[in-house]
């Protein structure tokens, strides 16, 4: 079997706080295929956010380990690129330029082939005349596309996204989430993406893993059994409806994993 790119061995998370211990994660072991799209559902509060920071190299966890393609997590690696719940631009920067911040922020300057793959991927996610704009000049969907175009300048394999969409009205999420699947299908990436949206995950991912409460752990994994690629058509697809619910179920407690 192919290594995975992502794989997650017994993990737990403890913090000490002037509060008490609190315990985030417990036992927490699954793997994620190179270019496989696995959503992470659970309640608020049940440690997602903290398996994003292990991934990238941000927290050490207390127990258990992390590993990226066979070598344990230590420090932030170039091949893993994060999309956050609110883009984070730097406002007096324009489009282009805060696409091109990693590479600044890693070597102190930017190529002109950086610049020219951050004008491709401003086309692709459809910003392509915006280079220069200031980013209160655009919408929270616009700002999110930059977001996910600086997140993709490095080209890395492995994708985290962190309720990127949390903040957008319905419409505009329901857009991005097909703009997300055109990307994925044009530039394959390994992707985990944390959402509190049922729908959302079965639409875009390829297996959901659902999370109990607080200490986190894994109560089930379900493969979604829809073909890519995906489009607005595969919104209406009943076996997408059908897995939303047994999602939900799961999610209320109302059946067995």
């Amino acid at each position: 079997m192919a290594m995975p790119a992502l794989r997650f061995d017994r993990l737990g998370q403890v913090f000490e706080t002037r509060s008490g211990r609190t315990e985030a994660l417990r036992d927490v072991s699954f793997d994620v295929a190179r270019h496989e799209f696995v959503s992470i559902l659970g309640p608020s509060g049940c440690g997602k956010s903290t398996l994003l920071r292990m991934i990238a190299g941000l927290l050490t966890p207390t127990s258990g380990s992390v590993e990226v393609f066979g070598l344990p997590v230590t420090a932030p690696r170039d091949d893993i690129g994060i999309v956050f719940q609110k883009p984070t631009l730097l406002p007096w920067a324009t489009v282009e330029d805060n696409v091109v911040f990693p590479a600044r922020h890693k070597t102190g300057r930017v190529t002109a082939e950086e610049r020219q793959r951050a004008g491709e991927l401003l086309d692709m996610v459809g910003l392509s005349g915006f280079e220069k704009r200031l980013p209160d000049e655009l919408s929270g969907g616009m700002q999110q596309r930059v977001g996910i175009a600086r997140a993709l300048l490095m080209d890395p394999d492995i994708l985290l996204m962190d309720e990127p969409f949390s903040a957008l009205d319905a419409l505009t999420r329901e857009v991005m989430g097909f703009d997300l699947l055109r990307i994925f299908s044009e530039r394959p990436k390994t992707v985990v993406f944390i959402t509190h949206s049922v729908s959302e995950a079965a639409l875009l991912s390829d297996r959901v893993l659902v999370m109990t409460g607080r200490p986190g752990s894994i109560l089930t994994e379900v493969n979604v059994p829809v073909t890519r690629p995906r489009g607005p058509e595969t919104a209406k697809d009943k076996a997408i409806h059908e897995l939303s619910d047994h999602l939900r179920d799961l999610l209320l407690n109302r059946h067995a994993a």
